[in-house]
C-alpha cells in the first residue's frame, strides 16, 4: 500500500513537473510573444480591437519581451566569461583559373 501511495504521488509530481515546465517554456518564448503581437496588430487593423485595447496589450507584451531578454542575458553573464577553445577554418579550392597548387 505504501508503495502504491508513492509511485501514485511521484507520478503525480512527474506529471506536474512537465506542464509547469511546458507552461513556464511558453511564458518565455519570445516567438510566441511576436505572434501574440502580430495577432493583435491584425485585430487592430480589421478593427476588432480598439486602439487603446491594442496599446495596453503592446506595452504589456513589450514588457515581458524585455524581461525576458534581461533574464536570458543576466543566466549569460553569470555563466561567466566567454572562452573560445579554437577556431575552424576552411579555404575553398574553387577559384577560377587557380589550381589549388598554382597559389603557393
Amino acid at each position: 500500500m505504501f508503495i502504491l501511495d508513492t509511485l501514485f504521488i511521484g507520478g503525480i509530481k512527474f506529471v506536474l513537473r512537465r506542464v509547469a515546465e511546458a507552461v513556464d517554456a511558453q511564458m518565455n518564448d519570445v516567438d510566441a510573444l511576436r505572434q501574440e503581437l502580430l495577432a493583435a496588430q491584425m485585430k487592430l487593423e480589421l478593427g476588432e480591437m480598439t486602439e487603446e485595447e491594442f496599446s495596453e496589450l503592446e506595452a504589456e507584451v513589450l514588457a515581458r519581451i524585455r524581461e525576458i531578454r534581461a533574464a536570458q542575458e543576466a543566466e549569460s553573464a553569470a555563466d561567466g566569461p566567454v572562452k573560445i577553445t579554437g577556431i575552424d577554418v576552411r579555404i575553398a579550392d574553387d577559384v577560377e583559373g587557380e589550381s589549388p597548387d598554382d597559389s603557393r
